[in-house]
């Protein structure tokens, strides 16, 4: 039997609510305040948040959400969109030599964006993103959802990417594995002939 749950100690237990409930993530470079509450808590904020039907996740990379099963269809395609400028951006970094999992240090800012459009004009056109101001407007709900911050004039990718960047990963090493897979079976076929 689970222990109470001492709500005097969850002094941002309404706000932590609030912004998870939004669909936002909670960030430690961002969300200082919260980030620390949800650390020293973190026990009894996921009991908690079970118990009211919420399935928290909690990645020690720095950030935490709830993870929903039934997404409307504008997250769906908010979802969709964020994937696709994300895979690009990694894309990008990755073939000029830099690190994936440093991304937090990275600015993005409009001559990086330009240089997607130009690289992927099809292929954001065929989303509705092949203008400098439609990818802004898409960072903007990146920040909205705490995967991206405004500093400057640029964006910053906070650690709440890691969701993106692990998906891709994962594709990838399947997508190795299926490579090698067929590799194989045309060397065995060669072979038996």
């Amino acid at each position: 039997m689970n222990s109470p749950i001492n709500l005097q100690k969850l002094p941002l237990l309404k706000e932590m609510f609030a912004f998870l409930h939004g669909g936002k993530h909670i960030n430690r470079f961002t969300d200082n305040q919260l980030w620390a509450e949800l650390e020293r808590e973190r026990d009894a904020y996921e009991s908690l948040f079970k118990a009211l039907g919420s399935n928290l996740k909690i990645d020690d990379r720095g950030f935490a959400w709830f993870q929903i099963d039934d997404a409307t269809s504008n997250v769906s395609k908010a979802t969709r969109q964020l994937a696709l400028l994300f895979m690009l951006i990694f894309e990008l970094k990755a073939d000029t030599g830099f690190q994936l999992g440093r991304f937090t240090e990275w600015a993005i800012n409009g001559d990086l964006l330009n240089t997607l459009i130009e690289i992927n004009r099809q292929l954001l056109d065929a989303e509705g993103l092949a203008e400098l101001e439609l990818l802004e407007q898409l960072l903007k709900t990146a920040t909205n959802f705490g995967f991206t911050a405004i500093e400057g004039s640029h964006w910053k990718l906070l650690p709440a990417v890691f969701r993106y960047l692990d998906r891709f990963e994962e594709l990838a090493r399947s997508s190795d594995s299926a490579v090698e897979e067929i590799e194989q079976s045309e060397e065995s076929t060669e072979e038996s002939q």
